[in-house]
């Protein structure tokens, strides 16, 4: 039997110099959203911020819901709104902030299986890298695409 190591890199940083303007502002943007937040089951308050390629922030928080399926990540709530408010226009950045009641949550926490797959189709629909910010209360985690976080994934062409 063949084995392939599937390798992930990805940039950690406590504090925030070599980011530009943009992915500050798009931090600040992701943090600030996630007060909009409905999530009273699990007071886990998620804000998502986009930067798109037109140079709109689309941005969207986690939507909870009694029956649990019935909700929506912050990230899919942004991407969806930014697919179908302007469909020409890539997402160059994703910026994703966490929360408890209290604060920031402790390490970066990155998208569930679903938000990766949103995040990769949208890529390989514009054919351009998302840059994905996680954001914690002591550090950033920048990871270059969405395929880094879903490299064995699952594609269109595998419907035909």
């Amino acid at each position: 039997m063949k084995k392939e190591i599937i390798t992930t890199v990805f940039e950690y940083s406590i504090d925030s110099p070599e980011l530009s303007s943009e992915d500050k502002a798009l931090i600040s943007r992701a943090i600030e959203i996630t007060k909009n937040s409905y999530s009273p089951y699990s007071n886990f308050s998620v804000g998502a911020a986009l930067l798109l390629e037109n140079g709109e922030v689309v941005v969207g928080s986690n939507q909870e819901n009694a029956a649990y399926p019935s909700g929506l990540c912050a990230e899919r709530v942004a991407l969806f709104y930014a697919n179908s408010q302007f469909p020409q226009s890539a997402v160059q950045t994703i910026a994703i902030a966490a929360k408890t009641k209290q604060s920031l949550i402790a390490k970066p926490v990155p998208p569930c299986g679903a938000c990766r797959q949103v995040m990769l189709e949208t890529e390989m629909r514009f054919q351009k890298p998302i840059k994905i910010i996680l954001i914690s209360k002591t550090n950033i985690q920048i990871i270059e695409s969405a395929k880094q976080l879903l490299p064995l994934n699952f594609e269109k062409e595998m419907l035909e």
